[in-house]
């Protein structure tokens, strides 16, 4: 790549007020941005009559961010001319680094210190990724000032090495606490626990945790050991209590779910998440829960949860007030929603643009044309059928059928993104299947096809993404049975006619190479599949050729593969 791309970001950076990580962390945090935003924040009281306040943090919080480099539009993905024309983009490294820059002033001409975080999964889900695989990221982040930030399960996408390319370069702390990379040649050394960032004359203690299911969801490799969150949550904290930092916050990518269990960990003063995708905001229907979330801790007092829904549309403001023992006695905020009413920062603007610039060729290229949306929701995807599952996996039989295969099986979570109806870049196309997988064949008893569907109905209830998109299937799912007995009425195509499955019976398969070697849980494809190729065209090749031959008056509809009771 040339150098001209990836500039040192003291040439981006303008002068800011410094803080500094703990000795015990070698990696120096910056806060760096530029621009104008009015920012507001609702209050959530914790105990009402305090007339002075020892200290007022303000959090501010991304998580899920997926390569969002570029402004998206309602359905996530890279905004088109039109669409910037009609201001209805979100998001983008620009205009959060207006926001961040708004809310920092208005703090700091309060003496109130301000501190940036990240909540994992940086890494995967645009062609920036693609591209430049994480050396956007470093470059980005450090103009945009983050503090800290944990690791996501998207960050070991390429390996260990994928992750190397962050934390070698980056010079913010990037902590877990339970990801053990001392067997890691790669790693080793360079993962702390925790960090103390140290700002306005305060020391904030960070725990960092991922989730336990990054071994099957992407790939860290054999020498890499994720441990129980909640024990390394209280090790990590107890590890700060030790050096007399009192004010401590859990900066969590486990799930929205997994964070108001992870409050109740003593030592714990507030819990800033990832992985879900959550977005929270009190008084809002729209939201999972309130902002922030209060969770009655292991001394009984309220611990304050949040997470900032995704791909950057919005940037987390956390308010936390703690007395003089470092308890924190408010929280307050909300979070802003980066629409188009914010100002895109021009510095960080003309620096994304530089970079897209080897991207763009491949991105305008108009591969197909479609005469409605196809939607991919993410809650629907991950727990019934959705247009883009059928889409997906209808593609992916219709290009191997010949090859004497009648299933088709795709992970919901393996579908990043919709597309709106029109013209179809190759842009869009790899924002839905931004991995690079390999269409994988092979061949399956029937016993173990229902299996496989058990497996992807296994963590039904989290919203897992290993939940199954299929074709040439049908299937009954029921989430309130016991996982292992969910799936019921498993059908398979015979000719015109639909029959039940048989458990003795082979069938050809056809998957992605990354469930086939077992991701997702898939352990069914991984050990019991024969006559197994894995290196088939990548996905999105196949998507942008299907579209392409349905022709500009194709449009998705549901057919009732997937029925849940």
């Amino acid at each position: 790549m040339s150098p001209t791309l990836f500039r040192t970001p003291t040439q981006f950076r303008t002068a800011a007020p410094s803080r500094t990580a703990a000795p015990s962390c070698t990696r120096v945090g910056l806060r760096r941005a530029v621009g104008a935003l009015s920012s507001g924040a609702a209050a959530l009281a914790l105990s009402a009559g305090l007339a002075h306040a020892d200290v007022t943090l303000h959090v501010l919080h991304t998580n899920d961010f997926h390569s969002r480099v570029e402004p998206v539009n309602k359905y996530d993905s890279t905004c088109d001319a039109e669409t910037q024309a009609k201001n209805e983009c979100f998001g983008g490294s620009a205009r959060l680094a207006t926001a961040i820059a708004q809310i920092r002033k208005d703090a700091e001409a309060k003496g109130e210190p301000v501190i940036l975080l990240d909540a994992g999964d940086q890494y995967q889900g645009s062609l920036f990724y693609t591209t430049y695989k994480g050396k956007d990221t470093v470059q980005l982040m450090t103009l945009l000032g983050y503090d800290a930030m944990t690791v996501g399960n998207h960050e070991f996408d390429d390996g260990p090495e994928g992750l190397a390319v962050l934390l070698d370069g980056v010079e913010f702390p990037v902590v877990s606490a339970n990801i053990d990379v001392s067997q890691s040649n790669v790693l080793k050394g360079k993962l702390p626990k925790t960090a103390v960032i140290e700002v306005g004359g305060e020391k904030i203690g960070i725990v960092g945790l991922t989730t336990t299911e990054t071994a099957e969801i992407a790939s860290p490799g054999p020498t890499v050991v994720f441990q129980d969150e909640a024990e390394s949550l209280a090790a990590g904290a107890a590890e700060l209590a030790e050096q007399g930092v009192d004010k401590v916050i859990a900066l969590t990518h486990v799930g929205y779910d997994r964070d108001q269990e992870l409050a109740k960990v003593a030592g714990i003063d507030a819990v800033v998440g990832g992985h879900s995708h959550t977005y929270l905001k009190t008084g809002d229907e729209d939201a999972a829960g309130d902002y922030p979330t209060m969770i009655a801790g292991a001394d009984g007092a309220k611990v304050p949860v949040v997470q900032a829904g995704t791909a950057g549309r919005y940037l987390g403001h956390l308010v936390l007030t703690f007395d003089d023992k470092g308890r924190v006695t408010a929280a307050t905020g909300e979070p802003v929603l980066l629409d188009a009413s914010v100002p895109e920062d021009e510095a960080i603007k003309g620096r994304v643009a530089e970079l897209a610039k080897p991207l763009e060729e491949l991105r305008q290229k108009q591969v197909a044309e479609t005469s409605a949306p196809i939607g991919a929701d993410r809650d629907q995807c991950r727990a019934r059928e959705c247009e883009m599952g059928d889409v997906v996996t209808d593609a992916m039989l219709e290009r191997v059928r010949e090859q004497g295969v009648s299933i088709a099986i795709q992970n919901g979570g393996g579908l990043r993104a919709a597309i709106d109806a029109g013209p179809v870049t190759m842009g869009e196309v790899i924002s839905v299947l931004p991995f690079q997988n390999t269409l994988a064949t092979f061949r399956l008893k029937g016993a173990d096809v229902v299996a496989a569907l058990e497996n992807g109905a296994s963590q039904y209830e989290e919203g897992a993404g290993r939940f199954a998109q299929v074709s040439g299937l049908k299937y009954t799912v029921d989430p309130a049975a016991v996982a292992g007995g969910r799936i019921s009425d498993v059908m398979v195509k015979d000719g015109d006619n639909w029959v039940p499955i048989d458990p003795a019976a082979t069938y050809g398969v056809v998957s992605n190479n990354y469930m086939r070697n077992g991701g997702d849980g898939y352990t069914a494809f991984e050990a019991n599949a024969t006559d197994v190729y894995d290196f088939g065209p990548d996905l999105a090749d196949v998507l942008a050729e299907y579209l392409a031959g349905k022709g500009p008056g194709f449009a998705p509809a549901l057919d009732g593969r997937i029925t849940v009771r």
